[in-house]
């Protein structure tokens, strides 16, 4: 997986990118988003595999779920904006599965689950894959992990970032 830090990134620029009103309620939902994908983990204790569609990087990483996922948290808490809340739901809950299906390690990412039970990785992955958990990240692995987010998470969002800021300064 990306870190929590590439995908959090990701969920702040599709935030400020859709959503014109800076609603602090928004991001956080979004923030949550981009890592509940990987509450999947739990499923190890209880002895679901990796490769099953309830397995790590399964239905929590597809389209579907994230589809559905972003359709809850809009009706809950979109209020008067709820087109706004799904697009920026679920752009940021999708992203964790295309983020994760760019590393260079796991058994791929099932998309289309629970529909095709296969895994995908995208044709590039140049993102160090993570450790799951604190103790590894802290080590010249986690040093490797970050050197690659920064290169092909946090700079295109810069980018995006600051061409937003350009534009919207002008108005």
């Amino acid at each position: 997986m990306a870190s929590f830090f590439g995908h959090g990134l990701v969920a702040y620029t599709f935030t400020k990118l859709i959503d014109r009103q800076n609603l602090k309620l928004l991001l956080w939902l979004a923030l949550f988003s981009t890592i509940m994908p990987d509450f999947d983990v739990v499923a190890f204790k209880f002895g679901i595999a990796y490769e099953h569609p309830l397995g790590h990087r399964g239905l929590t990483h597809s389209i579907t779920f994230a589809v559905l996922w972003a359709a809850l948290l809009a009706f809950l808490f979109g209020k008067t904006n709820k087109l706004i809340y799904f697009l920026v739901l679920f752009f940021s809950t999708v992203s964790h599965g295309f983020l994760d299906a760019m590393t260079n390690g796991g058994k791929g990412v099932g998309f289309f689950i629970p529909f095709d039970n296969e895994r995908y990785f995208l044709p590039f992955t140049p993102i160090k894959v993570s450790p799951i958990g604190v103790k590894d990240f802290f080590s010249e692995w986690g040093l490797q992990i970050i050197w690659t987010e920064v290169k092909y998470i946090a700079i295109p969002c810069l980018v995006v970032l600051v061409f937003l800021y350009a534009f919207n300064s002008r108005k």
